[in-house]
């Protein structure tokens, strides 16, 4: 019979559950069929917060229980990191678009997403009135989503993190540049709680979701790797986000700078999640440094 484990104070631990020995915090890391499922987890919480969020807009309760609880504090996060491309992938995928007869349609916002680090959310939210194109700012205040058949908007003015006004790059003024000139001869004007003008509108002239987005890189995708040998990696929204921080990170940006960016509350999720390093970009940081010698570089080599 296997021994039952026990707390500090003698009580059985549940399944999934673990004390931390210094601190006596409790832990719990949850598996569903086998699998460990803290993403599926932090997808519910993603839902809820909003649904209480809107309760508390309309006075049912007086604060959301989600503004401030991180996940990561109670449940172990086993869930799979999704790798950044290469800059050498992000080119072919981004030539490949920018030159293909049907989803070029699309360069502008997937270039965006991959400069950015914008959520798909936020970038599905954006409005006309959200874009300083003489400041060449983004303020980002909302999201977009759906759950269901429901569209909604999420208002992010009460997480100090999410909202925040990023600079445009000089790639992305011009792709903002070129939707907004797009976007002036579609007379089209959807509301969803209030908010219209949005920035990026589908074939039926409702506001892009980011469902439509993840369609897109899908079929993009598929359609390279048809076409090419070389196969493309998969490459989705949350992929261009990772990407975009990871080349920050590289580039040697400040942790705190770029969790602004990112809209993190705290530099640990910027840099343990988001930023993707691998041996090669060691090795090139040591050369840059002047710490590895000619010996060593050929050794590496």
């Amino acid at each position: 019979m296997s021994q039952k484990r026990k707390d500090k104070r003698g009580r059985v631990l549940r399944n999934g559950e673990t004390q931390d020995p210094k601190t006596g915090e409790y832990r719990f890391s949850y598996y569903e069929n086998g699998k460990k499922r803290y993403s599926s987890i932090q997808n519910i919480r993603g839902v809820l917060r909003p649904a209480f969020r809107k309760a508390v807009q309309s006075e049912w309760i007086f604060k959301n229980p989600f503004d401030d609880f991180q996940l990561h504090e109670v449940i172990v996060n086993d869930s799979v990191r999704r790798d950044a491309v290469s800059p050498a992938d992000e080119r072919r995928f981004l030539e490949f678009v920018r030159n293909d007869k049907h989803f070029s349609r699309y360069y502008e916002g997937i270039y965006i997403l991959f400069n950015t680090g914008m959520r798909i959310s936020e970038f599905c939210g954006l409005t006309t009135d959200d874009l300083d194109m003489e400041r060449r700012t983004i303020s980002i205040n909302k999201q977009l989503h759906r759950v269901g058949t429901r569209v909604y908007i999420e208002d992010t003015a009460k997480t100090k993190a999410g909202t925040r006004v990023i600079p445009m790059e000089d790639g992305v003024y011009e792709a903002f540049r070129t939707i907004l000139e797009k976007r002036k001869m579609n007379p089209a004007n959807p509301s969803v709680d209030g908010v219209s003008n949005f920035i990026c509108l589908d074939k039926d002239d409702n506001p892009m979701l980011a469902l439509h987005w993840e369609h897109y890189f899908k079929h993009i995708r598929i359609k390279f790797n048809k076409i090419y040998k070389k196969p493309i990696p998969h490459i989705t929204p949350h992929v261009c986000r990772h990407t975009y921080c990871s080349k920050k990170a590289k580039a040697g940006m400040n942790p705190v700078h770029l969790a602004y960016l990112m809209g993190h509350s705290e530099t640990d999720i910027t840099l343990g999640t988001y930023t993707h390093t691998r041996f090669d970009d060691a090795v090139d940081e040591l050369r840059r440094m002047g710490v590895i010698g000619d010996r060593a570089e050929a050794a590496l080599n």
